[in-house]
């Protein structure tokens, strides 16, 4: 077999999407955008075997550090198929001389493999389902594993919640898995009239952001970051923006008209609550109140990132976005919807990780765990030391 640099774009996404498993940290975009947006470089390498055929490839993120070294981090990679043990052999044995070549420190890989079958607990499912087999061979291929991490410690998360859609033959036994907390939400969203859109501009979301990460305690990217993400991966669909209007003007008149008609005192009391929240707001103009950013590869759909304010959460909103999206991924024939990320640990006390588990949690899917993150070592010393350097470098930088 033979190892290619510098795949073309068309020949390198072609494979990618025909690829089980394929992730869009891999795609070939997602290099394009860590190139604008974080000044690193993006490798396409791959694998051909004897007919010229590509069966492996993989986005490599090169790093440079000082001294006129480097490192590479393979996000959610590679695209190929972990259980064909010639080829993980294979591409690993030409990966070495590559990050030789290139005086690489290391490689890091974080595939989405999953590890092990577990129960809402994390805890290991006996009998269940497992890729022990794909874990031991890339330990004795030399790359060392870097632990079981329960938070966000590593570059990706390496737990999250998936909804596989091939075990359902409709959407109402998709919703039948979500639990009354999330549903209900859903339900009471209708009720405000909600214009459900997909975007064309990225602007709003990043404002809606603002909000959450000056409420959480959490930096948000620029709206330049926001941007790259949207404009490149556009281009082939790998994107969609999910925006939610509400009219509290509209929705005043609606209600009041519903009160002066309504006869049960529990009903007009309700009514009579949203017409109360409706006249606080500062905004009762038409304007959107959520925006939810999805990304997309070939088989799979990832909720990515979500901007709001505290009328979306009243109004039931958020939940409505989300479910959205996963109503969009069923009728459009994704395999699976991801919620992107949650931790190992349902109850730590780490700020809102507990929280953010439970509430995905809700939404039904497989709580997954991946294998997690794997170093291909080239410079022993050099890896040791490196986390001090890098340390001191961005002090001087600063």
């Amino acid at each position: 077999m033979k190892f290619v640099e510098n795949i073309s774009e068309k020949e390198y996404t072609a494979f990618w999407e025909k690829t089980p498993n394929n992730h869009f940290l891999q795609s070939y975009e997602w290099g394009q955008i860590q190139a604008k947006t974080r000044k690193q470089i993006p490798l396409y390498v791959g694998l051909k075997d004897e007919k010229n055929n590509l069966v492996a490839v993989a986005l490599l993120l090169k790093r440079k550090t000082p001294l006129h070294m480097c490192y590479f981090y393979c996000p959610r990679g590679f695209t190929l198929d972990y259980s064909n043990k010639e080829i993980v052999t294979e591409f690993t044995k030409h990966l070495k001389d590559f990050i030789k070549k290139e005086r690489a420190i290391y490689l890091k890989i974080d595939p989405p493999i999953m590890y092990q079958e577990i129960d809402e607990e994390a805890n290991k499912i006996e009998n269940g389902v497992n890729n022990y087999t794909i874990f031991n061979h890339l330990i004795n291929l030399g790359y060392k594993h870097k632990g079981f991490n329960k938070l966000y410690e590593g570059n990706q998360p390496r737990y999250t919640f998936r909804t596989y859609f091939k075990q359902y033959k409709t959407f109402e036994e998709v919703e039948s898995t979500f639990s009354k907390s999330f549903y209900r939400p859903v339900k009471r969203s209708y009720n405000y009239d909600l214009d459900i859109y997909m975007a064309e501009e990225i602007k709003t979301f990043h404002e809606l952001i603002k909000i959450i990460s000056s409420k959480d305690n959490f930096h948000e990217y620029p709206y330049s970051y926001y941007k790259t993400v949207y404009t490149e991966m556009k281009q082939r669909g790998h994107i969609k923006v999910f925006n939610a209007k509400i009219n509290p003007e509209k929705l005043i008149e609606k209600f009041q008209k519903e009160y002066d008609r309504e006869k049960k005192e529990e009903r007009k009391t309700k009514l009579q609550k949203d017409i109360e929240y409706l006249n606080s707001l500062e905004n009762k103009k038409e304007h959107i109140i959520a925006s939810l950013i999805c990304t997309y590869s070939k088989s799979g759909a990832w909720s990515l990132y979500i901007g709001n304010n505290d009328t979306a959460t009243t109004t039931g909103t958020v939940n409505r976005l989300y479910y959205e999206f996963l109503k969009d991924a069923f009728i459009n024939k994704y395999e699976y919807a991801d919620l992107f990320g949650v931790v190992g640990d349902p109850h730590t006390k780490y700020k809102n990780l507990a929280g953010i588990y439970e509430y995905k949690r809700k939404m039904g899917g497989n709580y997954i765990e991946f294998i997690g993150e794997f170093d291909l070592i080239n410079k022993p010393l050099w890896y040791i030391i490196l986390p001090s350097i890098l340390k001191i470098y961005r002090k001087l930088k600063k």
